[in-house]
């Protein structure tokens, strides 16, 4: 009988493969420290004030691209001497100088003079220029202002300020229109256009019209006021318009400040111009030489 063999590992001991070694016997990974909170986007600076320094600046470079832009600027009432520039100026009021310019021709042919005026029956006048709008208180004030240069100034239009403002409806943007176009005095002159342009220009942040013509007034030399003012207003009537300014098509975006608060899409924009500006026609039936744009047509008529 043979020897029993020594015993050994059994098959499925010697087969087997080693046993991994528990998780715990594998030295642990050391934990990332802990990525500290990333800290909240600081606050975007605001934009640094603009220094009355650098305002005054920009402002003359405005007016003087402005002049580039327009140099054929002008007053855009049909007039042929003060008293038919000072009748127009009050009849401008909440009208179009195109409508005024469009109704004067018939009334200065019949009352050529202050004194042809004032010894009018008012309610000829009134159905004369009932185009413009407030015809009867208008009537009222050219007619005032008509027995005022006759009796008080020997049928002439004064050349000061104090004198104009003292007349029936003559206020200073009138007086200033008058003195700077009929008598070459230096004035600014703010209407509605100019006070919306000053504003969005920041050249001032009043709404009152003394008190923005007083700040306007210490940017610029004096020289410059009357011709500014051309600019400003045909700025504001052509392209910056009170409710759909042409961003798009305007000349002096990098130095607008509002810039965006209209149409700044160019194709846009330019369907927005006015005037010469859209190829349009201009507001005076006689424009002055140099003009580049159509005579508008007279009452009645087409453009």
């Amino acid at each position: 009988m043979k020897p029993a063999a020594p015993a050994g590992p059994s098959k499925s001991a010697a087969t087997a493969k080693p046993a991994k070694a528990a998780a715990t016997d594998k030295p642990a990974k050391a934990s990332a420290p802990a990525k500290p909170a990333k800290k909240s986007a600081a606050p975007a600076k605001p934009a640094k004030p603009e220094s009355r320094l650098a305002m005054v600046r920009r402002a003359r470079r405005i007016n003087r691209e402005l002049a580039e832009v327009y140099p054929y600027a002008h007053p855009e009432l049909d007039f042929r001497n003060p008293f038919e520039l000072l009748v127009a100026t009050v009849l401008s009021a909440q009208t179009t100088d195109l409508r005024v310019n469009q109704t004067t021709p018939a009334l200065f042919a019949k009352y050529p003079t202050p004194e042809d005026l004032a010894a009018a029956v008012p309610e000829e006048v009134e159905e004369l220029i009932r185009p413009t709008g407030f015809f009867r208180a208008k009537t009222k004030s050219i007619m005032g202002l008509a027995a005022a240069l006759r009796d008080d100034f020997g049928g002439e239009v004064p050349g000061r300020l104090e004198d104009l403002v003292k007349l029936p409806g003559v206020g200073r943007k009138t007086a200033f229109v008058v003195l700077g176009n009929a008598f070459g005095v230096p004035g600014i002159t703010v209407d509605t256009h100019f006070m919306r342009l000053a504003r969005r220009w920041r050249w001032t942040e009043s709404d009152d019209p003394v008190k923005i013509e007083a700040e306007v007034a210490a940017i610029f030399p004096k020289s410059e006021w009357t011709m500014l003012s051309h600019r400003v207003i045909f700025h504001g009537r052509r392209i910056c318009h009170a409710r759909k300014p042409a961003c798009g098509a305007c000349p002096i975006t990098h130095l607008c400040p509002s810039y965006g608060e209209g149409e700044t899409d160019p194709e846009k924009a330019r369907k927005l111009l006015k005037y010469e500006m859209g190829g349009l026609p201009g507001q005076r039936l006689n424009p002055p030489p140099g003009y580049p744009g159509r005579p508008a047509p007279p009452l009645g008529g087409s453009a």
